[in-house]
Order: C-alpha cells, then sequence, then structure tokens
C-alpha cells in the first residue's frame, strides 16, 4: 500500500523468510558457521535454540539453500513436529524423496535405513532438520534420539539438528533424556541483534526494496531497537506498521514519535529497564553497604548495637516471669 509512496519496489518488511533481504548479525553468522560445521563433519546431534522471533527459521531457510546447492548433501525439513511416531517416520522418507512402501513402522524404517545406506556409498550427506523442536512429544524425541543410531562403524548415517525455543533446553535438560543429552556435539544459543545490527538490518531491507534516502530517522531507528530488543520478527512489525502509518499521515520521514505510537498500538509500550538504571540501582546497593561498614568501623553502631541487646535481654525477662506465673497456676 505504501510502497510507492515512500519510492519501494517490494514491502521491506514482510515477516516471510525471503532470502533476498537476509542479513546476518554476528550471532547468526556464528550460529550459521556451527551447523555447517556440524554438517560437514558429520557430527550427528546439533541443537539451536533462541527466543520467538530471533530468525531462526530465516536461519535454517539459509542453511537450506546453501546445502542444496551442494549435490552431496540430501535434506529433510520437519516444520510441524505435531506427529505421530509412525507419521514421523513416513513424513522423512517422503522428503528425502523416497517411495514409501508397506505399512508398518518397521518396514519404514528399513526402507530409510537402506536409502541411508546407498547415500553413504555414494558419498551423499543426509540432514534432518526439525524445526519448532521445543512441541516434540517424549514419544517423538526417543524416536528421535534412536535415529542417531543408524551409523556405520566410520560415520554417522544421519545429521540431526534440533531447532527451538528455549524451552528446548529445559526439555533435554530432564533426566529421561540424558542419552539424547550426551550426543548433542554442538550447542549454540541465538540472541537478538544489537543497536547497530538493527540499524544495519532496517538499513539493508530498505536497500534492496528500492529505498535510496534513509526514511527512517536516527532518534526513530533507537527507538526501534529499544521498543524491539533487537528480535528481527518484531522490528519487522514495527517498521512495517509505521510506515503505514507515515502514508496515512502523508509523512515522508519516520521519526521517533510515530515509533512510539505505533508501539502503543501494537501493546509494544512497556519499556525495558535501561542499563543506567541498573547501574544506579547498584551503586546505591554498594554505597549502603559503604555506610554501614564505615559507621560500624567507627563504633558508631555500637551504641545502637547494645541498646538493641538490651531491648531483647528485657522482653527475654518480661515472658519468662510471665511463664513461671503461666506455670504456678497449675502446680
Amino acid at each position: 500500500m505504501y510502497e510507492s509512496f515512500y519510492g519501494l519496489t517490494q514491502n521491506p518488511f514482510n515477516v516471510t523468510p525471503n532470502p533476498e533481504f537476509i542479513f546476518l548479525g554476528k550471532n547468526h553468522r556464528e550460529a550459521l558457521a556451527q551447523l555447517l560445521y556440524g554438517v560437514r563433519e558429520k557430527k550427528g546431534f546439533i541443537v539451536i535454540t533462541g527466543e520467538v522471533g530471533t530468525g531462526k527459521t530465516t536461519l535454517i531457510h539459509f542453511l537450506l539453500e546453501k546445502l542444496e546447492g551442494n549435490n552431496h548433501t540430501r535434506t529433510a525439513l520437519l516444520f510441524n513436529p505435531k506427529l505421530t511416531v509412525h507419521d514421523f517416520i513416513q513424513y522423512i522418507l517422503k522428503d528425502l524423496g523416497v517411495r514409501v512402501q508397506g505399512q508398518t513402522k518397521g518396514e519404514h524404517l528399513h526402507h530409510l535405513h537402506r536409502y541411508l545406506l546407498n547415500a553413504y556409498r555414494k558419498g551423499e550427506r543426509v540432514v534432518l532438520i526439525v524445526d519448532e523442536a521445543q512441541g516434540l512429544n517424549p514419544d517423538l524425541l526417543e524416536e528421535i534420539r534412536l535415529l542417531s543410531n543408524l551409523e556405520t562403524s566410520k560415520s554417522k548415517l544421519i545429521q540431526i539438528v534440533l531447532v527451538g525455543q528455549p524451552e528446548l533446553d529445559k526439555t533435554l535438560s530432564q533426566p529421561e533424556f540424558r542419552q539424547l543429552r550426551q550426543r548433542i556435539n554442538l550447542r549454540y544459543h541465538l540472541t537478538p541483534l544489537s543497536e547497530k545490527e538493527t540499524r544495519e538490518y532496517i538499513e539493508k531491507r530498505l536497500r534492496v526494496a528500492g529505498s535510496h534516502e534513509p526514511i527512517f530517522t536516527d532518534q526513530a531507528i533507537q527507538e526501534i531497537y529499544r521498543r524491539s530488543g533487537g528480535i528481527p520478527r518484531l522490528i519487522n512489525i514495527l517498521c512495517d506498521n509505521a510506515l503505514l502509518n507515515g502514508y496515512a499521515l502523508d509523512q515522508k520521514q519516520v521519526g521517533e514519535k510515530s515509533i512510539r505510537e505505533v508501539s502503543v498500538d501494537l501493546k509494544l509500550s512497556r519499556e525495558p529497564r535501561r542499563v543506567w538504571e541498573w547501574v544506579f540501582l547498584g551503586l546505591a546497593i554498594m554505597f549502603g553497604f559503604s555506610v554501614f561498614f564505615y559507621l560500624n568501623q567507627m563504633g558508631y553502631l555500637s551504641p545502637l548495637y547494645h541498646e538493641v541487646l538490651r531491648g531483647f535481654e528485657w522482653i527475654k525477662g518480661i515472658l519468662t516471669d510471665e511463664w513461671k506465673h503461666f506455670s504456678n497456676l497449675f502446680n
């Protein structure tokens, strides 16, 4: 709607993972490097976690592009883990292009094992990627662990990448998954973008969409970072709504005020505690302890200390007398 108004050829802040707009921050690059290394070296289990909207699915699509350009790698992507164990095996076979034959789980596992052995003989890697892995039920998670048993004396036959929200770590830390946990060779937690990366992220998306002039002011970008916390999905939503708002108000440049208004509409108005507030709180606590130790060292607290002890002794004496009086009533 607003693209032509801002001189854009397409929507720069669409939430779908368009490879044209991909931006890899430092943490995204490190996560990708871990994934590529783990796949190439056949490390078995790899776990990638991150908060909602930090770009995990985008990272998966970027990884798939890298892997699918290699004729020696075959991939299967499970984006909805709410399956039965039987359906799960069938899904993998179909996604790998294997014709599903037979009806039982055992038959399907046999066909999968044969496919993996053929791929191994041809020097091919097979990678299973499970997105939203925090939603895996215990039975399916155990089945995935058992798939890692498919190996030769020299190498794993299938590489498994589990991608999910931080709840996945909590699940894997449970005692019943200790065997799976011991097989995880690589782990990485994806964090949000920094303020500098947030600026670069916005500028790149606008540039790819055809922008030649800055649309967001410096103050607006700072406000976007503050309200979004550097989470790419929230950045997209904020920017998209701010551009729509600017279009409605005939504003060629989006300022800080517009971001605040949009944030309130989107229920993103809760402001995170600023760093200086934490610093001030820490300094206040340190100052309080310093004053206490100084007064104690100089002896100023001794009279007060003795008065408190005297008060306790007085209360103790009263309670003792009352107890004796109470006891005499029954003797």
